[in-house]
């Protein structure tokens, strides 16, 4: 009788394991409401620090809203050379008339041609770089930590902006579209590398083993095994650089560089406002064309049964057929 349990002795059992398993979720729901708290002060931390840090902006920008206040009434009245009236069958209206004079006299469609002859070029020549950097500097290809020497290469060339880069090519080539397509072609190297090394760290290892399993050397590796993977996403990155290239030419020709932006310069140092959206509107147009011409060449390469069946030539023969389809509104 001495080794039985103790009447209740199951049930004290019982309570016990109840009471233990109540002081777990005591605690559980303790620590929970901890780091809700925590949480709470960081945010309001966060909160804090970013006000702060806005209104020293603010402050070091030397921007009030009294003298926005006061300018204003000025901006307004500019708003009527920017867009000068006129009546069309007695309805009033904008003054295209204007621009379009004015775009013919001083020549802004050779202007435009010349701003994306900057950036076209500046991006073929930066293509050879951009590829080289970029598949050196992935770990797939050079081991660790020798590929940081590219990585680094283009990261110092992403710093210095590409305006700047115009600068330091002026005893190149003066202040010209020459240093202009200099300038693209170095940016180039450096952003469109980055992204190239992106796309070559995320490809999968099966292709790559499964061409290293042929016997075949470093060269056809990368070639076939690493870049065959990578080809549309390439392809896309391009046309989205050439599309931020356009926007740089316009800016380099802001310092005389050329193009469009030399142009809109001018005007704007002789305050002709009129003339100066003549050149804004060629900007947009010029801009917008460039970035529709790229988003449907991405659209077409994200379908993947079309550019399997056709290879690297005929991808770029056939690509400007397609995106012609595809804006007439082919699905």
């Amino acid at each position: 009788m001495s080794s039985e349990s103790p009447p209740g002795g199951g049930l004290r059992a019982y309570f016990g394991f109840a009471e233990t398993g109540t002081s777990d979720v005591d605690r559980k729901l303790t620590e929970l409401k901890r780091r809700k708290t925590v949480r709470r002060l960081w945010t309001v931390l966060g909160v804090v620090v970013g006000g702060w840090l806005f209104l020293l902006s603010l402050q070091t920008a030397e921007f009030t809203l009294a003298q926005l206040t006061t300018q204003f009434p000025f901006f307004v009245d500019a708003l009527t050379e920017y867009f000068p009236p006129t009546t069309y069958f007695g309805v009033p209206f904008v003054d295209v008339g204007q621009y379009w004079n004015f775009m013919v006299e001083a020549e802004l469609f050779q202007a435009s041609q010349v701003t994306m002859a900057i950036a076209f070029a500046g991006t073929v020549l930066g293509l050879p770089g951009a590829l080289l950097f970029g598949i050196l500097a992935s770990e797939r290809v050079v081991p660790y930590p020798f590929n940081f020497l590219f990585r680094g290469t283009m990261s110092l060339i992403r710093a210095i902006p590409a305006l700047v880069w115009a600068l330091i090519f002026i005893p190149l080539g003066g202040v010209s579209p020459f240093t202009g397509v200099l300038a693209i072609m170095v940016d180039t190297t450096g952003y469109l590398g980055r992204l190239f090394t992106d796309e070559l760290e995320e490809i999968a290892d099966g292709p790559i083993e499964g061409v290293e399993s042929t016997g075949a050397g470093s060269r056809q590796v990368i070639s076939f095994g690493m870049l065959s993977q990578v080809f549309r996403q390439f392809i896309a990155w391009i046309a989205f650089d050439l599309e931020h290239n356009v926007r740089v030419a316009i800016t380099l020709g802001l310092i005389g560089a050329g193009g469009l932006g030399l142009e809109l310069n001018i005007q704007k140092q002789t305050f002709n406002y009129t003339e100066m959206m003549a050149c804004i509107i060629l900007v947009v147009v010029l801009a917008g064309s460039v970035e529709l011409a790229s988003q449907r060449v991405r659209s077409y390469l994200r379908d993947e049964d079309d550019v399997e069946k056709t290879g690297v030539l005929e991808a770029f023969v056939t690509a400007p057929r397609k995106i012609v389809e595809s804006a007439g509104g082919r699905r």
